[in-house]
């Protein structure tokens, strides 16, 4: 399936095998401590799974734009409500060279509500 599409420029950023978990989320994001996100990377495809804290089962996929990652999620939490949403990741680098991303979100339901987090790669 990956092969088919283009090679993105090579990036400074590398999410291949790299876990990460969150570090701050607004009241109304799904997301805790106990989550924790494997992604994936194959050119400027990302895509990652994650678990815990709340969240049986979710899935992302995005795309890699120089230091911003454009993301569509979707989720099945413990208490068995199907979630999606869309977001935009800057990416940084912190002083140990560990990717750190800022999410501004939005919930794709009838609420549309919105909030922000942050995640670091462990």
């Amino acid at each position: 399936m990956y092969r088919t599409l283009k090679r993105a420029k090579v990036s400074e950023f590398d999410f291949n095998n790299k876990t990460f978990s969150l570090v701050e989320n607004t009241d109304n994001g799904n997301a805790t401590s106990e989550t924790i996100f494997k992604y994936k990377q194959e050119g400027n495809l990302i895509t990652a799974e994650y678990n815990g804290g709340g969240i049986k089962y979710g899935k992302i996929i995005a795309k890699l734009e120089n230091n911003t990652l454009h993301m569509l999620y979707q989720c099945l939490t413990d208490k068995e409500e199907l979630k999606a949403g869309k977001a935009t990741a800057k990416i940084n680098l912190n002083e140990k060279s560990k990717i750190r991303l800022t999410l501004n979100w939005e919930w794709l339901d009838k609420n549309e509500e919105r909030g922000t987090s942050e995640y670091i790669e462990n």
